[in-house]
Order: C-alpha cells, then sequence, then structure tokens
C-alpha cells in the first residue's frame, strides 16, 4: 500500500552535515597532476566551500517536493517513487530508471514534457506518457535494503510489481547506468508486459564487455571504438565496488567529503563540458543529487549493487533481450556505442546519435531524452 512523501530533511541533519565539513582534514596533493589522479583538491575544496555556505538545500527540497511522491512496500523494502499521470487519454506509462551514482533527480525535467507536451512547448501529436520514477532499492529515499540478493533481477522484478501497484498493465522502460541493466531485466522478466526498451547505456559494449564481436567490426566502426577507448574510461570503482563495497561504505557515510569527492570525480569523468563540469550539470543541481546520499545516508547500500551483481553472477550481458529496444547515443557516453554490438544482445529498432550530453543524458540533455523516447514510441505504435 502506497502512502505520500514529502521530502523533509530536519534542521539538525543539515547542521550536522555544517560541522562536518567545518572539520573536514584535507589530504595533500601533488602540483600539475589535474583530474589524471582523480578529483583535483582544488576543486573539491570549492565545492565543498559552497555546499557549507552558498547551496541552498531548502530550495532544492522544494523542487523536488514540485511532483507527488509515494513509498510503498515491495519485497520487504521501502520503493519511493514520483508517479505523474498525463492528463491525455491516450497516454501509455513510462518507467524511467537511473544508476549510479545518479537518482530519480535526473529525469525530473523531463516530467512535464512528457506528460503534458502542449504545456511544454509540444504538440497534440506528440507521445504522452504517465510516468513512473522510482528511486532504486538501495538509493536515496528509498532507504537501504534489508538483506542480501539485491542484484539487478531482484530490483527488475520489485520495479515490475510496483507498475502492477500503480495499474499500468503494459508500459515502455527507459534506463542508463544501472538503468540498462534493469530495464533490460524487466523485458526479459515480463516480456509480454514491456511494449519497448529505451537505453543510453550498453553495458554490452567496452568498455564493459569482453572481446566477443570485435574482431568482425567494419574499419569505420573501428575508428569509433578506437577514439572511445582513447579517452581512457576507468572502471576501477566497478571493481572495486564489486569486490570491496563495505570498505568504501565507512569515508562514505561519516564524510561529507569523501562522498562529494567521489561524485566530483565521476560526474566530471562522464559528463559532456569543455571547460569546466558545471556546463554539463549546474552546482546546484549536483550538490542536490549528492545531498540526497549523504542525509538519507545510502553511499553505501546504493554502491552495494555492483556487489550483489556479482556475488549473484549476473555482471555480465547474458541473454538476448527480444523486446523491440530504442538507443540514444550520447558522445561522452562511457560504453562504446557501436550498433552491431548493441544488437548483438538487443533488438534494436530505433537508434538515435546526438552531437552533445555524456552518461547523465537526461540530466544534461533533457530536450534529447524527451525527443528519443517519443520518437522511439512512434516506431513502436506503427
Amino acid at each position: 500500500m502506497s502512502h505520500e512523501f514529502t521530502v523533509d530533511i530536519g534542521q539538525a541533519d543539515i547542521d550536522d552535515l555544517h560541522h562536518r565539513l567545518d572539520a573536514t582534514r584535507w589530504p595533500d596533493m601533488l602540483p600539475g597532476v589535474g583530474w589524471t589522479s582523480g578529483a583535483p583538491l582544488s576543486r573539491v575544496q570549492e565545492l565543498a566551500a559552497y555546499w557549507r555556505d552558498g547551496f541552498d538545500w531548502r530550495a532544492a527540497e522544494k523542487r523536488l517536493n514540485t511532483w507527488p511522491q509515494l513509498v510503498t512496500t515491495i519485497d520487504g523494502t521501502t520503493v519511493h517513487h514520483v508517479a505523474v499521470r498525463s492528463p491525455r487519454p491516450d497516454a501509455q506509462p513510462l518507467l524511467l530508471v537511473h544508476g549510479w551514482p545518479g537518482s530519480y533527480l535526473e529525469y525530473l525535467d523531463t516530467v512535464g514534457p512528457l506528460t503534458d507536451p502542449e504545456a511544454y512547448g509540444g504538440s497534440a501529436d506528440d507521445p504522452a506518457f504517465h510516468v513512473v520514477l522510482p528511486s532504486l532499492p538501495g538509493y536515496t529515499f528509498s532507504g537501504p535494503v534489508p538483506d542480501t540478493g539485491w542484484g539487478s533481477k531482484r530490483v527488475a522484478r520489485a520495479l515490475t510489481t510496483l507498475m502492477s501497484e500503480l495499474g499500468h498493465d503494459t508500459f515502455v522502460v527507459h534506463g542508463g547506468d544501472w538503468g540498462e541493466r534493469i530495464a533490460r531485466d524487466i523485458a526479459m522478466q515480463a516480456p509480454e508486459r514491456v511494449r519497448g526498451v529505451h537505453l543510453t547505456t550498453f553495458f554490452c559494449s567496452p568498455p564493459f564487455s569482453g572481446s566477443e564481436g570485435i574482431d568482425e567490426l567494419t574499419p569505420e566502426e573501428r575508428v569509433v571504438l578506437d577514439d572511445y577507448l582513447s579517452r581512457g574510461f576507468s572502471i576501477g570503482y566497478f571493481h572495486l565496488l564489486s569486490e570491496r563495497p563495505q570498505t568504501l561504505g565507512y569515508g562514505w557515510s561519516d564524510s561529507p567529503v569523501s562522498l562529494l569527492a567521489w561524485m566530483v570525480e565521476k560526474f566530471a569523468a562522464w559528463t559532456d563540458w569543455q571547460d569546466s563540469p558545471d556546463e554539463a550539470v549546474d552546482v546546484d543541481t549536483f550538490l542536490t543529487n549528492v545531498s540526497m546520499y549523504w542525509f538519507t545516508n545510502t553511499g553505501n547500500s546504493a554502491g552495494r549493487l555492483y556487489h550483489e551483481e556479482a556475488q549473484a553472477g549476473e555482471d555480465r550481458v547474458g541473454e538476448f533481450n527480444a523486446t523491440p529496444t530504442g538507443c540514444g547515443i550520447h558522445p561522452k557516453e562511457m560504453s562504446v556505442p557501436i550498433r552491431s554490438l548493441v544488437e548483438r544482445s538487443n533488438n534494436v529498432v530505433f537508434w538515435a546519435e546526438h552531437d552533445r550530453g555524456g552518461h547523465f543524458a537526461a540530466l544534461e540533455e533533457p530536450d534529447l531524452v524527451v525527443q528519443d523516447l517519443r520518437s522511439f514510441v512512434r516506431v513502436l505504435d506503427h
């Protein structure tokens, strides 16, 4: 049974955050290394100072509470979600699934255009959606999960149950990062319910996949692969969280700067910018995301998803996803978007390449994600 939820962090928690920021003991950093060894000291100090004295959490709360939120219990754990129905009688349900270290915040700017196109500059010819936007089990306002076994397949079953509770028998599902794996799992577990899957991340491609299929690439595809691999996307975090996540959790739970630094590095590495990461995701939005993890103390429980997936032996793309699949390609996405590789494990019916955007596609370029979802559903409808 769902009940209403409002984000309301107590002042004592905000004061505690400020105290911990004030008491930070900073590491040293060698001169001239920039981003090559991780998040630069000067960048983290700058953001920590703003988090302490400039960032307005109450304004962030107001934004988060713009859309109606619910919490329910599924499979013994809490699932927080935004559920917004479209005024259009022809609207179809759409499940939007985020990943790590993101949150449902990634999709908030897409909710209006997706649910009510005409009110947001679209037309009556644009598809409309009833949007369901969950916080993954273990993440932010869903809170920690109570037991082991929460790999992507169990999360997928929980989100399918959520759609049933909301009265959506069939639906489209979109995902990036963990949302890619979970979206595919939902489609393979309940193919009769999922009309289509739309993805912006591709774990079936390097640097996450093995070498299968690479020898068969065309010269043009090989150029794309070499270009992406030359960017030096690091997946050391993937191995660390898969093997020893609890060790990291102590820092993420006790030190806001430890959590901040991890997110500074990942958002900088995976987004599309030239002079400053702020070009891709503005500072207040970024710190809202960090604060959501901090105030809920879910950095550890969120990161544990990698370990649960590895323990279950589900950390490699396996089965073929036969559900019609659409792909939105953004140039700074870390997984290599080569269609022939993606088609080895997905029934690709829609492929759109863009000249901007990165791993957090809906957060960086919400208009492009909305555009792709509309175009993808038009393909499904014909």
